[in-house]
C-alpha cells in the first residue's frame, strides 16, 4: 500500500515506522504536518517557502531540540494557568496557544521527512529517527496532560456551551486521545497500563526479528537460464549476481515482495513456486525453526492487548479500535463483509474452474490448482483473453501527459487552478512545485512539491508506490497555509525517452495525489483537524480511492495518454484490455481481502488459538484446501508487529466507501453543470471538513444516506451496473 505522512490525526491504529508516529507507551498514532521556526536563521523565502538549499541535518536537528522544549514549556505554561483558575476560555487560553507553539515543531519535522524520503544523502535514517523521536515526544505531552484533558472533558459536558462543529470535534480528539492514554484510570490501573506496553514492545521487536531472520535464510538459486527467460529486466537484476549483466545468472530468489511475487508469476517450474510458497507461508512457524517460531509471541500479542483494552474499559481490543474508526462497530464490518461475500465467493469458484481448464489446456498436469499455481497460470490467462502487456500499455503514458491529465481533471472538479512555480529552492533538481488557485482570492491557497523519479543513492526505495508528506498544515491561528510533498520512484527520463508509467503507478500517482487534495483544500481553523488530522483510519484513503476511479473513464485515459512514437492516444481495444485486466479475478482477490480482514477481527476479539481461527474462517473465504505447513497468521507482521491489529479491513472500508462516493459523478456523468455540482458538493465535505467533522456525517451530507458496498461490486464488476 501506498504510505503517508499526514495529519495530526486520532487513531487507534496505523502501519510501519514510515507512516506512523507512536506515542511513548505505544497506542495513539499521531501523524505530524508543519513548522517554521529556527534555533537561529528561518530558512524560509519571503514567499514563505522552505529554502531547502539551506536546510541541513544540523539545522533540523537543532531546530528540533529549540522547538520541541519551548513545545514542552507551553504546555507547562498552560497547565500552571489551568491549575490556577486562569483558563477562561478552552479554545483562546489552550488551544490556540498550542497551535501557535505547535507550528514551527510542526515545519521542522515535516521538512525532515521530506529530506529523508527525497533526499537521504541530506538526510539518513540514524538522523531523521532523532529527530522523530523528539519531536514525537514533545507533541504528545498535550495528550498526557491531565490540567488539558480534565478542562477539555469539562468543556465538552458543558450543556450551555456554544461551540461550532469544529470546535466539539476538537475537543472530542482531546477528551478520547486522553482516555486511550489512560488520563481516567488510578494510579494503579496506570502503573498496569505502563507494564503492559512495554511487555507488548518486547513482543513485537521479538516477533519483528525473528521473520526478519526468516526473511533472510531463504534463498532459492537459478542456474538454468531458460528458467529465466520470462523474467521482467527488474526481476534479472534483483536477482543476478551482477545487476549490471542481469542475464547472466546463477539468479538467487528471495522472499523480498518484489522479488517473490514476480517469480511467482513468471516461473515456469512449477516445484520453484511451491518452494518459495511454502517458505513465504511457513515463517515463523515449528516446521521451519523451533528458535525462530513466533506462535508464542503472536498469541502474548494477542492477549496483552486484550489486557490493555480491559484495563481502558472496553470489552475486546476490537472494541477499543473501533473508537476510532469511521465503521464504528464490529457488526458493522461484518455486514459489509457478508454482503461482499455473498458475490465474492461464487464469483471464486468460477474464476478458479477457468483458470484450472486454460492450465490444463496447455499442459498443466495436477488434479487441481493450488495457490502456487495462481500467479503464473492467472497473468498467462490475461494476455490470452484480453491481449493485456504492462509494457505495451506503459508506452502510452508518459509521466508529464498523465500530470497534465490528472491536473485538469482535478481543477474541472473542485474548481482550483494548479500552475507551476519556477524558482523555487528544492531538494534536487527534478523536484518541482505547484501552486494552487481558488477563485475567490489572487494569491495561492496551497502548495505541493512533486519529486518523481527514482535515485537510488539518494532516495529511500520500498515495495509501495509513494508517499504523500504533510509538511504544514492548515491553520487560521498560526497562519500557515496547506503544504505537502509527493515523492514517488518513477522511471527517469533517458535521452531517447521521456518518463513513462506503468498503469499500477498511474493509479498511485492518482491516489496519492487525491490523498494530498484532502490536505491541500481543507478549510478548518484548527490544524488539529484540518486535512488529514483527526480523520478515522478506516476512511483516511476515500479521497484517493475516489479519483482512481476516473480511470475507468475513456475521456480521462484519452487525457493522459500519448504514444512514445506516434503520439496515438490509447487505441480502444487496448482501453477495454485494460479494464478487463483490473477486473480479472476479483472475486478470488475480494475474497482473500475478505478473510484477512475477518481473520484480524477474530484475532483480537475472541481467545480461541489462532490455529483453530484460521481453520474455522479458512473454508468461509477461501476454495483452495489449506495446506498443513500454512502459518501465515505467524507471519502477519501489519497486524502484530505493525499498527493494523484489529484495522486490516480499513483498506476495504474505504474503497467502499470511495466507489460510493464515485457512483454519485457517474449517475450525473452526461450533465456537464450536474458533475460540476457534485464536484462541488466533494469539495465542501471530504476535501474542505477533513478531520474536523466525522465521516459518517460527512458521507450523509455528500450522499443523503449512509454507505452502501453495491458500488464497490458494481466497480470491479462482481455486480452489474443499473447506470
Amino acid at each position: 500500500m501506498a504510505m503517508t505522512f499526514c495529519g495530526k490525526r486520532l487513531l487507534l491504529t496505523k502501519n510501519s515506522i514510515f507512516t506512523t508516529l507512536r506515542k511513548q507507551h505505544g497506542f495513539i498514532v499521531l501523524v505530524p504536518e508543519i513548522g517554521e521556526d529556527s534555533p537561529e536563521k528561518n530558512p524560509l523565502h519571503h514567499d514563505g517557502l522552505p529554502e531547502f538549499s539551506n536546510i541541513s541535518i544540523e539545522y533540523c536537528q537543532a531546530a528540533i531540540a529549540k522547538q520541541t522544549l519551548e513545545f514542552e514549556a507551553s504546555v507547562k505554561s498552560i497547565e500552571k494557568k489551568i491549575e490556577n483558575n486562569e483558563c477562561k476560555d478552552v479554545f483562546n487560553d489552550v488551544f490556540k496557544p498550542l497551535e501557535q507553539v505547535g507550528a514551527p515543531l510542526d515545519m521542522t519535522w515535516g521538512l525532515s521527512k521530506t529530506l529523508y524520503l527525497g533526499n537521504s544523502s541530506k538526510m539518513p535514517t540514524k538522523s531523521y529517527l532523532g529527530i522523530h523521536d523528539r519531536a514525537r515526544r514533545a507533541r504528545t505531552s498535550k495528550y498526557n496532560s491531565v490540567p488539558i484533558y480534565n478542562v477539555a472533558k469539562n468543556e465538552l459536558e458543558m450543556d450551555d456551551a456554544q461551540h461550532s462543529k469544529e470546535e466539539k470535534r476538537l475537543l472530542q480528539k482531546f477528551v478520547l486521545e486522553g482516555k486511550l492514554n489512560g488520563m481516567e484510570l488510578d494510579s494503579k490501573q496506570k502503573e498496569l497500563l505502563i507494564y503492559s506496553l512495554r511487555k507488548i514492545a518486547v513482543e513485537k521487536a521479538n516477533f519483528r526479528q525473528k521473520i526478519d531472520i526468516a526473511n533472510k535464510q531463504f534463498s532459492h538459486v537459478i542456474d538454468d537460464s531458460k528458467i529465466v527467460r520470462d523474467f521482467p529486466p527488474e526481476t534479472l537484476k534483483a536477482t543476478a549476481p551482477d545487476p549490471n549483466k542481469p542475464l547472466n545468472g546463477p539468479w538467487k530468489l528471495s522472499l523480498q515482495p518484489h522479488v517473490y511475487l514476480s517469480v511467482m508469476e513468471h516461473c515456469p517450474v512449477r516445484e520453484i513456486r511451491w518452494n518459495l510458497w511454502q517458505a513465504m507461508v511457513s515463517r515463523g512457524s515449528n516446521y521451519i525453526s523451533r528458535e525462530l517460531s513466533t506462535s508464542i509471541h503472536l498469541e502474548e500479542i494477542r492477549f496483552i492487548r486484550r489486557d490493555i483494552a480491559k484495563i481502558l474499559g472496553y470489552e475486546t481490543f476490537v472494541d477499543m479500535s473501533m473508537e476510532t474508526k469511521m465503521a464504528g462497530s464490529l457488526s458493522t464490518v461484518q455486514n459489509m463483509f457478508n454482503v461482499l461475500l455473498e458475490q465474492a465467493l461464487p464469483a471464486q469458484e468460477e474464476e478458479i474452474n477457468n483458470l484450472y481448464k486454460f492450465a490444463t489446456d496447455r499442459g498443466f498436469r495436477s488434479e487441481r490448482i493450488e495457490l502456487w499455481d495462481v500467479p503464473y497460470w492467472r497473468r498467462k490467462q490475461k494476455k490470452t483473453l484480453f491481449g493485456y502487456d504492462d509494457e505495451v500499455i506503459k508506452e502510452y503514458l508518459p509521466l508529464n501527459k498523465v500530470l497534465d491529465g490528472l491536473f485538469q481533471l482535478c481543477e474541472k472538479l473542485f474548481n482550483i487552478v494548479i500552475k507551476q512555480r519556477s524558482n523555487v529552492s528544492v531538494w534536487h533538481k527534478d523536484v518541482k512545485y505547484y501552486d494552487i488557485f481558488e477563485p475567490h482570492s489572487s494569491a495561492p491557497v496551497a502548495g505541493f512539491y512533486l519529486d518523481p523519479y527514482a535515485r537510488s543513492d539518494e532516495k529511500i526505495r520500498t515495495q509501495n508506490n509513494g508517499w504523500m508528506v504533510a509538511i504544514q498544515n492548515n491553520s487560521s491561528i498560526a497562519d500557515t497555509k496547506p503544504l505537502s510533498a509527493l515523492v514517488f520512484n518513477f522511471e527517469p527520463p533517458t535521452a531517447k525517452h521521456p518518463s513513462h508509467l506503468t498503469f499500477t503507478e498511474v493509479k498511485a500517482l492518482f491516489q496519492r495525489f487525491g490523498h494530498a487534495m484532502q490536505h491541500l483544500l481543507t478549510r478548518a481553523v484548527y490544524s488539529e483537524v484540518a486535512g488529514l488530522s483527526n480523520v478515522e483510519w478506516d476512511a483516511v484513503e476515500i479521497s484517493g480511492h475516489v479519483l482512481t476511479h476516473w480511470l475507468n473513464k475513456k475521456e480521462i485515459i484519452d487525457s493522459i495518454t500519448c504514444h512514445r512514437d506516434s503520439e496515438d492516444k490509447l487505441p480502444t481495444t487496448l482501453f477495454n484490455a485494460l479494464m478487463s485486466n483490473q477486473k480479472h479475478m476479483a472475486g478470488l482477490d475480494l475474497s482473500r481481502e475478505l478473510y484477512l480482514s475477518a481473520l484480524d477481527l477474530e484475532i483480537h476479539s475472541t481467545k480461541d488459538f489462532w490455529l483453530d481461527i484460521v481453520k474455522r474462517l479458512w473454508p468461509q473465504y477461501r476454495l483452495f484446501p489449506l495446506d498443513k505447513y500454512d502459518s501465515h497468521p505467524c507471519s502477519f507482521t501489519q497486524i502484530f508487529c505493525d499498527e493494523w491489529g484489529a484495522a486490516y479491513y480499513s483498506n476495504l472500508w474505504s474503497r467502499m466507501i470511495a466507489a460510493d462516493v464515485y457512483s454519485a459523478f457517474h449517475e450525473v456523468q452526461n450533465d456537464e453543470q450536474k458533475l460540476k455540482d457534485v464536484g462541488k458538493r466533494f469539495r465542501d465535505t471530504f476535501l474542505a471538513l477533513g478531520g474536523s467533522s466525522h465521516p459518517s456525517q460527512i458521507f450523509r451530507n455528500f450522499r443523503g444516506r449512509d454507505p452502501s458496498p453495491k458500488a464497490l461490486l458494481r466497480s470491479i464488476g462482481l455486480k452489474k451496473s443499473k447506470c
